[in-house]
């Protein structure tokens, strides 16, 4: 292993510039990195590194599904319990289902059965794809919601669906009543084992006496506890680690100080940057591997079973989108529906939002070389193709046209950003107008005798003054800015100075980027 830690330091840092050139150009991420790593796997000389299930499932998934988790608001996932339920478990049911039906019928050798796990392998939409994509274009915050709610569950149901076909195949039998009962269970199952988890984590962040550092490496090691534990029960890891990271978020103001968040916060950041990168990376990488295991199935042939399947998921997808449609405007006469009916615009940019990752290509690869019998998993190596197919046609097509696609239908607000800066400013004009409140009528001896408290109160009244004038405002924060910019100046002059302790200086150094940060964050 550590003769190739050159290799993985050079692809670190390649990843970094390759992710530069995205943003420069104006494209996701994960497509330049999963087309990067198809050109790079033919360099001849380097080293062909096979990814191991266990590397995605244990190392990476737990991580990436716990920081989306964090990321996610339970409200709006609540909120939009009913459409995000059904697309990550109904959809991904059906969608599993088709692709077998068709599978079966068009492609030599295969089973229901195998199809059945091809489809519970393929039919999940990555998380990370999406969110990254969608940083390119303006969509309102509730769209966002039900792409990013859908991609954290769905993993969950489609990895179910493969489980129960890897046995399908195994055994040769399938008792429904018998599946779906499990189903259910390793649904509710997973769901508990995560919230009894984060439970005890939550406790002991409150109970001992952890400073910021100790808090960050709790947090780190939580989704591992809640992921395996799950696993080693024969439930849902997936659905232990989302449940588990959204019960943690919920509370982390009661039991993370200020400083543990915000240092937590560029930890996981970090985090979940490099590690995204990686795993896009590297799925790129295993074309030459994937390509040499298809045996007697031809390239051309692959490549044609690989294009029909994703032209199914694809198809499959938005008259979903559109069935959902409809269904709720037919709802909407006999129920009371907090959330608009969609119209076609946005049914048809939800159904195209379907590129898939990591979760398709790590439960490809956890397909046993092996049957319990002895004899060789049937169409292992092809389905392994075919799922890379899938992987890149979904991300290269649907991730470059997606953003064309929100600005061709017009179904940006283009009063989203001015509608997204008033509600901000309402947030801080209500903060500012509570907190003179209280100091009025909580602090009023101390306004008085205390020079330092009424200085507070005149802060306050400030800021609200500030916020009513916009143009002020502005030109406020610019001045700061330019004002903490010379601070630093003066504070790197002064410790040119030997008397002066270095330690002070960067004290003050920190104090002045958490005020930048905070003023920016305003």
């Amino acid at each position: 292993m550590l003769h190739q830690l050159p290799f993985f330091l050079l692809l670190i840092v390649s990843i970094l510039l390759l992710i530069m050139l995205a943003k420069r150009v104006g494209i996701a991420y994960p497509i330049v990195l999963v087309v990067a790593g198809l050109l790079v796997c033919f360099i001849p000389g380097l080293p062909k590194y096979e990814i191991k299930p266990d590397l995605i499932f244990v190392l990476f998934l737990p991580p990436l599904l716990y920081e989306a988790a964090w990321d996610t608001s339970w409200k709006e996932l609540w909120r939009f319990r009913r459409i995000i339920s059904s697309f990550a478990f109904l959809i991904v049911l059906l969608t599993s289902c088709v692709v077998a039906v068709v599978a079966n019928s068009f492609i030599p050798g295969f089973s229901l059965a195998l199809g059945f796990l091809l489809g519970g392998i393929v039919s999940p939409p990555d998380a990370v794809s999406a969110s990254a994509i969608l940083e390119n274009v303006k969509v309102s915050r509730h769209f966002r919601a039900i792409i990013e709610g859908e991609s954290l569950l769905n993993d969950a149901s489609s990895l179910i669906v493969f489980r129960f076909a890897l046995i399908a195949v195994g055994t040769g039998q399938f008792v429904f009543q018998q599946a779906a009962l499990n189903f259910f269970w390793v649904i509710i199952a997973g769901l508990l084992v995560g919230l009894a988890v984060a439970y005890v984590f939550f406790w002991l962040h409150r109970l001992l006496p952890t400073d910021s550092n100790m808090d960050i490496v709790l947090t780190l090691v939580a989704p591992y506890a809640m992921y395996i534990a799950a696993e080693s029960m024969h439930v849902s890891g997936v659905l232990a680690v989302v449940a588990g990271g959204l019960f943690l978020s919920d509370r982390s103001h009661i039991f993370l100080s200020n400083q543990s968040r915000i240092q937590g916060y560029g930890v996981w950041s970090a985090l979940g940057f490099i590690l995204n990168g990686l795993v896009f990376m590297l799925i790129g990488l295993q074309l030459p591997i994937i390509v040499n295991n298809l045996g007697e199935t031809s390239i051309n042939q692959a490549i044609g079973y690989g294009v029909l399947i994703t032209a199914v998921l694809i198809v499959g997808r938005i008259l979903s989108a559109f069935g959902a449609g409809i269904f709720t405007q037919f709802a909407r006469r006999y129920f009371h529906l907090q959330s608009p009916a969609p119209g076609w615009r946005v049914s048809l940019i939800f159904g195209w939002a379907g590129m898939r990752g990591v979760v398709s290509l790590a439960a490809a690869l956890a397909i046993p070389p092996m049957l319990d019998n002895g004899e060789p998993f049937p169409q292992r190596n092809l389905i392994l193709f075919i799922t890379f197919v899938v992987i890149l046609l979904t991300l290269v097509i649907q991730g470059l046209t997606l953003p064309w696609l929100i600005r061709k239908l017009h179904v940006v607000n283009p009063y989203m950003e001015e509608e997204e800066a008033e509600s901000e400013r309402d947030i801080q004009r209500r903060l500012a107008h509570k907190s003179l409140e209280y100091l009025k009528s909580k602090c009023t001896l101390d306004m008085q005798e205390h020079p330092y408290v009424k200085q507070l109160a005149a802060k306050w009244k400030h800021a609200h003054q500030l916020l009513e004038d916009e143009a002020m405002s502005n030109n406020y924060k610019m001045a700061y800015f330019k004002l903490l910019d010379e601070q630093r100046g003066w504070l790197r002059e002064w410790n040119k100075e030997l008397e002066l302790d270095e330690d002070i200086i960067r004290k003050h150094l920190m104090r002045i980027d958490l005020e930048e940060m905070k003023m920016r964050l305003s």
